[in-house]
């Protein structure tokens, strides 16, 4: 039988490696293709157990995606920003603050930075089901492809994360697969998202970051890695740290939603976006995520059940857990939030500012 055929799409061409030497996070690399039995998830889970709990990001490799496979999906992931016109783009725009929903385009300009400066990157968001709204003209022959990227992402990836962390607490495997499933209402989302060079006095303005150190709200982030060095880690030692390119390895995050979930356990990592190294600032920066949210009727308030808590101990925000927000409430009072509203200065923290989102203090750190 012939193989299916595809729609031609330019081809996006990534920038080239940065030379610079930077001062590299050391992540944990979990190679899931060992997932496949019990015993190679029992190591995988300390693994993981480990890197979420002491640093909130680690790499993936063995999932499933060849390079050719992810040289695609980055060339369909440019279609909406240089196949799309402007004007059909603001037919599309996401009504964020209005509905605390991404869907469709973040344009650029949106949010605030710093200093005045608005941010210089677009991105389009497609729900897990592609058919929840309508899609530019462009896109309209990829979609199943993108059905197909992000059904691998949330089983291929998502899942035996989620079953590792699970174990990691010392749970049933599933507790946390239970929590996020793919035909249940959501947020969870492929994100295409590019960043523009910026000019010289904006540069200045915001001593050269791009966006600031902020946590996801979701619970866990799946980023693709490509090759412009610009993503950041607040290590514990207070100084940032540069994320790695691997190449068709994929970067794992846990946002705010896991770390309620575990009681502090899993940490929601501070990171932010800065200006590339000179060898790279003339080129555009294309990612790919798959952002993910707990079902939005699942409420934020820690798996106390866990043994591994009991043992060690953990946080709750929230003196009861029916206080604590249901994932719908916290995903949309953070999304509406972001990039538009006035923060306060920390008073207890330098470079930090802060707001209150459903009675958490939600930090960002410039």
């Amino acid at each position: 039988m012939p193989a299916p055929t595809v729609p031609q799409i330019l081809h996006y061409e990534p920038a080239p490696e940065t030379t610079q030497t930077l001062d590299y996070a050391d992540l944990a690399i979990i190679d899931l293709s060992k997932a496949d039995t019990v015993e190679g998830r029992a190591q995988l889970a300390v693994q993981v157990r480990d890197a979420m709990s002491n640093q909130g990001f680690f790499y993936i490799v063995g999932h499933g995606y060849s390079p050719e496979q992810m040289k695609r999906m980055f060339d369909i992931a440019d279609v909406p920003f240089s196949q799309v016109s402007d004007e059909e783009k603001q037919k599309y725009v996401a009504p964020t603050k209005q509905t605390g929903s991404y869907q469709g385009y973040k344009l650029r300009q949106y949010w605030h930075i710093d200093g005045g400066v608005r941010d210089q990157v677009e991105n389009y968001n497609i729900n897990r089901d592609v058919n929840k709204r309508t899609h530019p003209e462009a896109l309209r022959p990829l979609l199943p492809e993108i059905t197909q990227f992000a059904r691998h992402s949330h089983q291929n990836v998502l899942n035996p994360v989620l079953r590792l962390m699970a174990l990691g607490l010392e749970l049933p495997e599933d507790t946390l697969v239970n929590l996020h499933g793919w035909d249940t209402r959501s947020e969870t989302y492929v994100r295409f998202m590019k960043y523009y060079p910026r000019s010289a006095e904006d540069e200045e303005k915001t001593k050269n970051v791009w966006l600031k150190g902020h946590t996801d709200f979701g619970t866990v982030s799946i980023l693709y890695s490509q090759p412009v060095a610009a993503l950041q880690i607040l290590a514990r030692d207070g100084t940032w740290k540069w994320i790695k390119h691997i190449e068709n390895a994929i970067v794992v995050n846990a946002g705010d939603a896991m770390e309620f979930l575990s009681g502090g356990f899993y940490r929601a990592t501070i990171h932010r976006v800065v200006q590339p190294p000179p060898d790279q600032r003339q080129y555009t920066r294309l990612g790919i995520f798959y952002f993910c949210t707990a079902d939005d009727d699942v409420r934020l308030a820690p798996l106390a059940t866990s043994p591994l808590l009991q043992r060690v101990g953990f946080r709750r925000w929230f003196e009861k857990d029916e206080d604590a927000p249901l994932m719908v409430e916290w995903r949309k009072a953070r999304t509406s939030a972001y990039g538009q509203t006035t923060l306060a200065k920390s008073t207890e923290e330098d470079r930090v500012e802060e707001e209150v989102i459903n009675g958490v203090v939600v930090k960002h750190y410039n």
